[in-house]
Order: C-alpha cells, then structure tokens, then sequence
C-alpha cells in the first residue's frame, strides 16, 4: 500500500521567480543579425482613444501587414524597442538576484537565431547574446527556464508559409531546436516548448504565425487544428532532441489555463462548462498523453474539421510525451448553454461575468481559488509535476516623486494566488515552481502597452517610448524577496 503523507508547504527545492518573453523585454530589433519576428509587426494603438482598455493588438492582417512594412514610420511598434533587455540584462538580472529568484522564465527568439528561419546555419551574435544572458543567470545561481517559442516566429515564415498551417514548419523548427539545445545543454536543464499553445483558439496570428484574413471564415476552425496538429509535432520532436542532447532536462509543454464555471446549476450549463474545459485542455492532453484524446473525435466531426494526418505521425506525439505541464493562470470565466458556447471557450476574457469576482483595471475577474481549481484538475489528470510560469496583475502603478511605487493591490493579488497555490500543494498536488508575470515592468502582449505594468521593478517609459528606463524597485520588489526567503511562509 502507497504511504500518503501530506505536504504542508512549498518543497526546499521550490523555484520561485519570474516570467518575460524576448519579445517583450529586449527591443533590439535590428542588432546583432536579428531578423524581423510577427510580434515586431504588433502595432500600438490607444486604446483610450476608443475608450476600450482592452484593445487587443493580436491580429495582423495581410493589408496591414504590407502597410507596416511600406510606411514602418507611421506606426509605433513598441514591442521593437521592448525594456531595453538586450543591452540592461545585466542590471536586470542582478535586480532579480536581489529578490532571491531560484529561476528566471525567459524566451528565445527564434528570429534572434535563425533571422529568416529559412537559414542552413545559426546567427552567431545572437547565440552569443544568450550565452551572456545564462552566465549572468549562472553567476547569481538562477536557473534558466526557457521557452523555446513564446508568440513569434521569423515574420518570413509567416509571408512564404502563412505560420504553422504549413507542415514546412515542423523541421525549420526542429532545426532551430537542435541548435539552441545544442549550445546552451550546460547551461539549461528546464524548457518549454510552445507559450500558450491553447491560444490558438483565441488568435492564430499570435500564436501560430497565421494571416486569418488569408484563410476562408469557414475554413478558421479547420485552419486552428491544421496548425495545431503541426506544433504538436513540433513540440514532441522538440521533447525527443531534449532527451537525446540534455538527457537530465526537464521539458514541457504550456498553456494559458482557462478554468470554466457553469453559469448555473442547469445540467445543460454543467455540460458546457465541461466541454469548454476539453478544448483547453485537449492541448496538454496531446502533450502530456502523447495521443489525441477520444472527445475531439464528436468535436471534429460537428465541426466539419478534418487535420490531415501523415504516417509517423501518432509514433512521433507518442515518442515526444512532456515531463510537465506548465500553465499561465489569470482569471476563470464562466459560461452557459448558448450558440457561441464553444467559441467563448477559446476567448481570452468571457463576456459572461461573475458576479462574486472582483475586476482588474483590465476587467480581468480575479480569482485565486479558481488557481487552486485548475491544479488540483491539472494533476488528477495528467499526475505530472505542474509548474504554474505565469500568474500576475496588470495595473496601472505611480511613480512618486522621490522615486517609489506603492503597489499594495499587486501584493494582495499575489499573496492570495501564493496562499491557494500552498492549499493545492497540501491537497496532494506535485508543484515544481512559480514564476510571477512580469517581474520586471514590459510592453503588454495584448495591448501593447506600457502602462499596463505587471512587474516588481519599474521601468521608467511610457506607451509611446519616452522616458529614462531607469528601474525603481515597487514595494511588492521587497515583498516577494521576503516570501522567496521564507520559502512561502511570510505572506
């Protein structure tokens, strides 16, 4: 018989710390041989002067593609620019170092390695940009936890193959993989291979490299699985190169957790509430099984969507299973019955609010239980180590004149999120690290913005790019350190 013993706490081992993404961060656009990524093409637009905070830069359409590339001035692309990353880690780092992280989320960018994609060898200078990002990592004793593609690719793949709708992508990756495996396999034994793959459902442009307008409105969903299918072979080619080259790595997959409440106690509501949660969880299901589960079989075929499958293919998702199943947690929704049901599983934000939650300045419902929630589902169901990458609250944060930031709202978010992630630990769940987002103030992946701030640290710039980039330290900078060196118990 199996001896249970409950886990009080976090484990010494615990690897706490905080997520970015290079697209985010390190601006740099066009140094060191880097080529041009999609996520150099989201263009900021203010969404104050439509008096909508959430004006998503997600989507680029082919016309306004050839726009931004014809008249490049007219637009302001902060995510070209970032934090300034590419030339402050050191300083950056060091800060982090200050908090005591055990880890730092990181992305590479594909387009820093391979400018085109579509190259027969490795970018040099940007191989040897990472290099100096791990040591100074190794130097403070951070471990590196590296996303392999986190929402961009080589905007040349999206224009000769329109992203991963195209199987031409899977050993161009591969390639890219193999490399950066290769070079830094001293230097980092944890891994993830796709950021939110999920998010597909939600926009194929950010997180499959996809021109939607180029695709029929009839053929988005078929398009949606096409590519998804194509990343699922990706990654596990992508966990079999880990196991062969670094064989004590640890690699997983990731995805933006999307925990559904029924609206009511109506069975129909209950029914869709599981439903909505499959087609978030049918991506690590795929990863972590190494099989497609049976449920999409019904949805497949209400749909009318057919992913072509070559011969190989299931050896290749069985050979390539994860060691963990990492997640992004910001909110739950809540859904009901109704025609667009499976549509709002894949959106980011449910117009359906709950009226027990408090919102964000963003209009995000928080939620620290639903936290709780999705672990204790994630490991009944996979009974895999979770590692929780991306948790945190967008807010706009006040600099004061003598330079402080009081930003006693983001602690609260976090210690509630803290406390529920110690109660699932205690209800069995295996739980390897935490990773908040942004530990460091960046431009906003759905807005673009500036001042939509996340971090412990403050950068000094707004939305159009002006000021020092100097880093201040926010009063949740000594409050996270005080919760990492007390391993969770000073909350």
């Amino acid at each position: 018989m199996k001896q249970l013993q409950l886990q009080a706490g976090f484990s010494k081992g615990f690897l706490w710390g905080g997520a970015t993404a290079a697209n985010q961060i390190e601006g740099a656009y066009n140094e060191g041989g880097k080529g041009l990524s999609t996520s150099d093409y989201a263009a900021y637009k203010d969404p104050y002067a439509t008096g909508k905070v959430d004006n998503f830069t997600f989507n680029v359409t082919s016309k306004e593609l050839a726009e931004y590339k014809e008249n490049p001035e007219k637009y302001l692309f902060p995510k070209r620019w970032g934090i300034d990353f590419y030339h402050r880690y050191k300083e950056d780092i060091a800060l982090m170092a200050e908090m005591g992280f055990k880890t730092f989320r990181i992305s590479i960018s594909w387009a820093r390695i391979f400018p085109t994609g579509l190259e027969s060898e490795p970018n040099e200078e940007g191989l040897a940009f990472y290099d100096k990002v791990f040591d100074e990592c190794a130097k403070y004793g951070i471990e590196p936890l590296v996303t392999m593609s986190h929402y961009e690719m080589p905007i040349t793949l999206t224009e000769k193959y329109n992203g991963w709708v195209s199987r031409e992508l899977i050993p161009l990756f591969e390639k890219y993989v193999r490399v950066i495996l290769t070079r830094y396999k001293s230097k980092v034994k944890y891994w993830i291979t796709f950021n939110e793959m999920n998010m597909n459902l939600n926009s194929l442009y950010t997180g499959a490299g996809v021109l939607e307008d180029l695709i029929a409105p009839e053929d988005k969903l078929q398009a949606t699985y096409q590519a998804s299918h194509h990343q699922f072979l990706a990654s596990a080619l992508a966990v079999k190169a880990c196991k062969e080259i670094i064989p004590d790595a640890q690699i997983g997959c990731m995805i933006n957790q999307i925990e559904s409440y029924a609206l009511t106690t109506k069975p129909e509501d209950q029914l869709q509430a599981l439903k909505s949660n499959q087609l978030n969880m049918f991506y690590p299901d795929v990863q972590a099984r190494g099989e497609y589960p049976t449920y999409m079989a019904r949805y497949f075929a209400d749909n009318d969507i057919h992913v072509v499958m070559e011969e190989g293919d299931e050896e290749i998702l069985r050979e390539g299973v994860v060691d963990y199943v990492a997640i992004s947690y910001y909110m739950s929704h809540v859904t009901e019955a109704r025609e667009d049901a499976a549509k709002l599983a894949g959106s980011f934000d449910s117009p359906i609010k709950n009226e027990h939650l408090e919102l964000s300045q963003w209009d995000w419902p928080i939620d620290p239980i639903g936290l709780r929630i999705s672990l204790m589902k994630l490991y009944d169901r996979y009974e895999k180590p979770l590692f929780v990458c991306e948790n945190g609250l967008g807010a706009k944060d006040e600099l004061t004149e003598d330079g402080k930031i009081h930003d006693d709202y983001r602690i609260d978010y976090i210690r509630q999120h803290v406390e529920q992630m110690k109660e699932a630990i205690k209800d069995g769940v295996d739980l390897m690290g935490y990773t908040t987002w942004g530990c460091i103030d960046l431009i906003s992946c759905g807005t673009s913005q500036m001042s939509k701030r996340y971090g412990f640290i403050y950068v000094d710039q707004d939305d159009e790019g002006n000021g020092s980039l100097e880093r201040y330290r926010k009063d949740s900078f000594y409050w996270y350190k005080e919760v990492i060196e007390s391993n969770g118990e000073n909350l």
